[in-house]
């Protein structure tokens, strides 16, 4: 049995000066966040009750409140012994609010409740959404307006604002008696809390030199001092002091020598005086066009110091040709949220894998109650959704991250009548958005990108007997016919699954409605029957997909033909059936020879999916990246299994210092568990360049921890070359704990003294966990 210790009762008076202390905090942070005095924060600072929506029957009310840190949520609980952690959530984790009946849940347990009154916090992760009610519309204003303004002022922080914020929360939570003080205790505490193990010698040394008042006790400017010695950047200062002069200043001549010697930057002369003016704290130093230390460290901090190219964060690449010559994001089974055979199944997964720059999709489509198709993974016990419904969700958030059109690709298993709707729903849902006719009447080769803007392409099967999907030869009048049905659910080993396949008798073939044919027009489904003789061509809307192992025996062993294909056709490519764990395969193998559409399983987090992420941050993270030059070229000779000479590029030699690293997280939530840091960097890219490296482990810090380490890597092949850090928490006895990573493409890599902003397991930003490093590229002889 837990027992609880108990807290000695406050005085009246102790608990009104506690609870001004508390709303001071919660003022300032308002401040810091640029939101002094706003209504809506003051309201999430008061909090109010809210009816929680699980249900049809599980409905009820709960207080929620913005705690006085403006960062994190507190929930009431009414279960027993729940610990105070798990009743806060962090704002932080919130990917949307939505009002009204936006998700599921609302969709079918809130239909009673006025929209205006209802609205849903959706998670980064894969926590289920968060579906409440408010008293009035008012109420839902208030939570909508200041959880999205907390959400954008706390995005546009910069990085020093955010970590300042972050360590006095950490000091206010070490504060355990609320008196503005640290005592040595304490101290120790928060130095744990922000993941930092220091001996009893080393944790007094540092209390008693800012202890200036020898009370025992830091306060006030004390504690300021303590905050300095913390955040304290030797590595830094020691580049700043090269550049600046005695006064600790860095002129604009200096930094433009900075700029151009060690950061490669070409624009050096233009950048320095922007630089200045956008990341100087100093008003004198601004004035006098020079750059003090801060300065320096918030330029090396923000984008302009990233390690990524932040012109490459908008599209940068020619979109203007053929939609064959792009890799492009793709989902395998994207409306499942888990596993392939009994995981649910859920709208949710469309619109995640849409704002992650999905610009595939895939819809199993089977036969349903009241003649309404429904999705789900066949022959297994994975959850059913309604196929109007994801048009609806498709048509809502096809292009809210990227304007380039999106490609359904449809895996059907209806009836005639049922495919009828199917069109019916997608020509009355999606309206203009549905391509139903060639572009320009371009009938020689695909549409560009560019030409495709605000589209959504169907893939499928095609009545043979009909006009061809771009408008030529052929009779119009087929009503329905047989076509060759490819099941991909039929692939899955799984004993039960196939036991379902054998007791339904699957047919090799399905009649398929010419209502369904006439939606697909640049994307129309073949079974691949070998590459092309040159003298009787294919048509280039033809593509096949391939399950991952016979596409990679084809790269295997027919890379330059496999090549050659995907100049003219698409091809598309998803998981083997064994993965029924919904794990993924590595697509380096698949892009090297040049495959499109080469799907992964956005639900499940790991390399493959870094990996994946990595590379469409590229081109504005616009889902769509031009493949290179010798990809396209119809006289290509390249081979990625057996690389001779010929233009794909200079060799590069690519040296990197990891030196150091910045507030890393906590991986057991545990005060007492400190992480013990190792960086592993990994090339991925042609076989040749394959490679991985680490560094040593750092025992007891992940508050700062200091590495300066060096290594060389050779890349063969840089414009099919990725490059992955990985930051593990080491565990001599277990495997390794994963902390963070950041993947990009070596093509999209700065040179110099840079910063990596670490992301987590699912792909999100940490607020200010990075690693300092750098990085010196050079052509090889």
């Amino acid at each position: 049995m837990q027992c609880f210790r108990r807290q000695p009762k406050r005085s009246v008076s102790q608990e009104n000066i506690l609870r001004e202390q508390s709303r001071r905090v919660a003022a300032l942070n308002g401040i810091r966040l640029g939101l002094k005095d706003d209504k809506d924060l003051k309201f999430l600072l008061k909090g109010s009750q809210l009816l929680k929506v699980k249900s049809g029957s599980w409905r009820k009310e709960r207080f929620y409140k913005l705690q006085e840190d403006c960062k994190t949520i507190w929930q009431e609980s009414k279960k027993m012994l729940r610990s105070p952690e798990s009743q806060i959530f962090s704002i932080e984790d919130i990917r949307d609010v939505r009002s009204g009946h936006k998700t599921e849940g609302m969709e079918k347990y809130a239909k009673d409740v006025p929209e205006y009154r209802c609205f849903s916090i959706i998670f980064k992760d894969q926590r289920k959404n968060l579906d409440l009610i408010a008293s009035s519309e008012d109420d839902a204003n208030h939570w909508v307006s200041g959880l999205g303004k907390i959400i954008a002022h706390s995005n546009s922080m910069n990085q020093k604002q955010k970590l300042q914020h972050w360590i006095h929360t950490c000091l206010r939570k070490a504060d355990k008696n609320k008196d503005n003080k640290m005592s040595l205790k304490e101290l120790k505490n928060f130095l744990k809390e922000v993941n930092i193990e220091v001996d009893d010698y080393h944790a007094k040394k540092i209390f008693q030199h800012c202890d200036k008042s020898k009370t025992e006790a830091l306060e006030d400017d004390e504690i300021e001092e303590f905050y300095k010695i913390l955040t304290e950047r030797k590595e830094i200062d020691k580049i700043f002091q090269k550049y600046s002069d005695a006064e600790g200043f860095m002129s604009c001549q200096n930094l433009v020598r900075f700029l151009y010697e060690t950061q490669q930057e070409e624009d050096a002369v233009v950048a320095a005086p922007a630089l200045i003016q956008r990341y100087e704290p100093n008003e004198r130093a601004k004035r006098g066009n020079a750059m003090t230390k801060d300065g320096f460290l918030m330029y090396l901090l923000s984008d302009d110091g990233n390690i990524f190219n932040s012109s490459h964060r908008k599209v940068y690449q020619d979109m203007t040709q053929p939609l064959s010559h792009y890799l492009v994001s793709s989902s395998h089974n994207t409306y499942l949220m888990e596993d392939q055979l009994t995981g649910p199944s859920s709208t949710e997964a469309y619109i995640r894998a849409l704002t992650k720059g999905c610009r595939c999709v895939e819809l199993d489509c089977w036969d349903g109650p009241n003649s309404e198709p429904v999705i789900y993974h066949g022959y297994t016990l994975t959850s059913k959704i309604l196929f109007s419904d994801v048009i609806k969700a498709i048509k809502n958030y096809a292009f809210k991250t990227s304007p380039y059109p999106v490609i359904i690709s449809l895996e059907n298993h209806c009836s005639v009548d049922q495919q009828k709707v199917m069109a019916q729903h997608m020509t009355t849902i999606l309206q203009d958005m549905l391509l139903v006719a060639p572009v320009d009447g371009n009938k020689s080769q695909f549409p560009s990108p560019e030409q495709l803007k605000g589209k959504i392409l169907v893939k499928g099967k095609k009545l043979s007997r009909q006009e061809d999907p771009t408008g030529t030869n052929g009779n119009n009048n087929m009503e329905a016919e047989d076509v060759s049905d490819e099941d991909e659910a039929a692939e899955i080993e799984d004993e039960s699954v196939k036991t379902e396949i054998q007791q339904k008798g699957k047919s090799d073939t399905l009649k398929l409605a010419k209502e369904l044919s006439d939606t697909v027009v640049y994307c129309k489904s073949v079974h691949f029957n070998g590459f092309e003789d040159p003298s009787h061509p294919r048509a280039f809307y033809e593509m096949s997909s391939f399950t991952e192992s016979k596409a990679l025996k084809l790269a295997q062993e027919s890379g330059t033909s496999f090549i050659h294909h995907n100049i003219r056709h698409l091809s598309r490519i998803y998981p083997a059936g064994w993965r029924t764990d919904s794990s993924n395969y590595n697509p380096i193998d698949l892009w090297n020879v040049g495959c499109q559409i080469v799907a992964l399983n956005f639900q499940t987090a790991g390399t493959e999916m870094d990996v994946y992420q990595g590379r469409f941050q590229d081109n504005g993270f616009s889902g769509y990246v031009l493949k290179p030059e010798f990809l396209r070229d119809e006289q290509t000779k390249f081979n990625p299994k057996s690389i001779t000479e010929g233009t794909w590029g200079t060799k590069k030699k690519l040296l990197l210092k990891i030196i150091s690293g910045q507030q890393l997280p906590k991986v057991n939530k545990s005060k007492n568990s400190i992480v013990d840091p190792k960086v592993t960097v990994e090339i991925h890219g042609v076989q040749q360049d394959n490679n991985k490296k680490q560094t040593k482990v750092i025992e007891n810090n992940g508050f700062n921890p200091k590495w300066d380490e060096e290594f060389t890597f050779d890349i063969e092949i840089p414009a099919l070359a990725l490059i992955r850090f990985v930051v593990e928490d080491f565990d001599m006895s277990t495997k390794n704990d994963f902390i963070g990573q950041y993947t990009l493409p070596f093509t999209s890599l700065k040179q110099g003294y840079r910063h990596i902003h670490l992301l987590t397991k699912n792909g999100d930003p940490y607020s200010s966990s990075t690693l300092f490093v750098y990085i010196d590229i050079q052509d090889c002889d």
